[in-house]
């Protein structure tokens, strides 16, 4: 079977501070489709990575007494550590301080200039440092004399200064046209409203170029300008295909991206200027742009002042970096903000991992091991109710590969949940310790049957655990490579008299705290 190709981004790190747990939910988030993309034989390719310009990193720089480019080297350098703490299977990490996306950057810049969509004029208006993003009268707020971002909270500052424009108010018909031919680049559909919304409100041009500040790739041409950053930022997603050259293989199987993974506070750079950019520039826009919500921690945004902040590698510490990537995917649904706390992780660690699932498979590869002396067992003949069983999830195999194409995660991870409940009622309905006195046969049967759950339900359920699930598989006598959605169908993958270990538990029950 010849595979196909797969696009899959998350949006690179403002490599500002210590990672939080936005930065983890959108990575695993994307890692998590690339990996379930892997398994139904698809070409993947994931991109993350830093966006390491603009006044924000100049000032933190300067407060810190260190070169802007020294002082990126070391936070992206961080942001790299994390991908390895959160299992991620990025193809590449991207630094928009490295030659490849400079050149790319100034190649964009050239092409709008060409188009006629760039011209030199003054820009006067509200700017934040903290966003990089520039607002409308309307879009802000006083709060005691300090003038705010009413989206974000952060302080903006009046700006005065020549600037180059990109004539984003030629592309507002042109962007309402798109979205109509185009109706799912923009999900969940509440976003793709908002998006739509603010376009007919009327948009203006845009300011791409700033002069107060060095830190950034120059205006080609003009060494007084630096590039806007977020023109800067989204042109990542194909610096890394080795753009401008568009005859490059990456590029060629790669772009136009499926997938931009982003949170909701980034959408209106990645649903408007972007494909605006993209459009003018003569280039072909991403597929979709699913933007997510905010993790809140106990119903509210996570602060120092509140002493709410959960921190992603001290969760994956005390409680494991599987167990965090699952009760995310779990507990949040897609789309929308999610609350989350330590009290609702131990218990869905405890309700869904160790209960359920980790249960099912300490219970039959122990009885396996006791009563089968280790080996996998001989079926015989099927009645209804293990076909009933055998067959629940090769039926549903079709409507989770659409759950997952839509980006219906949590769906996906409740039906897989649901088989591991189904699964155990098999297990205690069938009674497999009193078949072995008056039936071994039929005792046979229905653990050959319940293996083979154990083995469809975890390949499932790698893409969210790939550490404990390949634990899992290797008991079974299987081997990475046989981790593929191929095989949740092949129901004669375990081969009868091969070798299973009982193996530790899979996944401990978390005492209160």
């Amino acid at each position: 079977m010849s595979k196909r190709n797969f696009y899959i981004t998350t949006p690179i790190y403002y490599p500002s501070g210590k990672p939080h747990m936005g930065h983890a939910y959108s990575s695993i988030i994307a890692d998590v489709f690339a990996r379930f993309k892997r398994l139904d034989n698809f070409n993947v390719y994931f991109l993350t990575g830093t966006d390491e310009h603009g006044l924000k990193i100049q000032r933190e720089a300067k407060k810190n007494n260190k070169d802007p480019k020294l002082f990126c080297d070391e936070l992206s350098n961080t942001f790299k550590k994390l991908t390895k703490s959160l299992n991620l299977s990025n193809n590449d990490f991207i630094r928009t301080t490295e030659k490849r996306h400079h050149e790319s950057v100034k190649e964009i810049w050239q092409r709008l200039e060409k188009s006629g969509d760039i011209y030199l004029d003054k820009y006067s208006g509200w700017y934040s440092v903290s966003d990089e993003a520039y607002y409308d009268d309307d879009e802000i707020l006083n709060e005691n004399g300090i003038k705010k971002s009413k989206a974000s909270g952060s302080i903006v500052e009046w700006v005065e200064e020549e600037s180059y424009f990109f004539k984003l108010s030629a592309w507002q018909n042109k962007l309402i046209k798109f979205y109509e031919n185009n109706p799912n680049f923009i999900l969940p559909a509440s976003r793709k409203k908002e998006v739509i919304n603010f376009v007919k409100k009327g948009l203006k041009d845009l300011s791409v170029s700033r002069t107060s500040f060095s830190w950034g790739i120059q205006v080609p041409n003009n060494d007084k300008h630096v590039i806007y950053v977020w023109l800067d930022a989204l042109t990542n997603y194909i610096s890394a295909l080795k753009f401008p050259n568009t005859k490059d293989k990456l590029y060629k199987e790669f772009w136009p991206a499926d997938l931009h993974i982003i949170g909701k506070d980034i959408l209106r750079f990645h649903a408007i200027y972007w494909p605006a950019f993209l459009l003018a520039a003569k280039l072909e826009t991403p597929n979709r742009v699913y933007g997510h919500g905010w993790i809140l921690s106990d119903e509210k945004k996570m602060s120092k002042s509140l002493g709410n902040i959960l921190d992603p590698l001290e969760i994956i510490k005390n409680y494991g970096v599987d167990q965090l990537r699952y009760y995310l995917i779990k507990e949040v649904s897609l789309g929308n903000d999610g609350s989350i706390s330590l009290e609702n992780l131990r218990n869905c660690i405890n309700n869904d991992l160790a209960n359920n699932f980790g249960n099912l498979c300490q219970r039959v590869l122990s009885f396996v091991e006791k009563n089968c002396n280790s080996k996998i067992p001989v079926p015989e003949k099927y009645d209804n109710r293990d076909n009933e069983l055998s067959n629940e999830i090769v039926q549903k195999l079709p409507k989770l590969k659409e759950m997952m194409d839509n980006q219906e995660l949590n769906s996906y991870v409740k039906e897989v949940i649901n088989f591991s409940f189904n699964s155990n009622k098999y297990f205690n309905d069938l009674e497999p310790w009193n078949l072995k006195k008056s039936n071994l046969s039929r005792m046979n049967t229905v653990l050959y049957c319940i293996l083979n759950q154990i083995k469809s339900i975890s390949i499932l359920l790698y893409p969210i655990m790939p550490n404990s699930i390949e634990k899992n598989i290797q008991l079974m006598g299987l081997k990475k490579e046989d981790i593929s959605l191929h095989n949740v169908e092949n129901l004669n993958l375990l081969k009868p008299g091969n070798s299973i270990k009982k193996g530790d538990i899979l996944f401990k029950k978390i005492d209160s705290e």
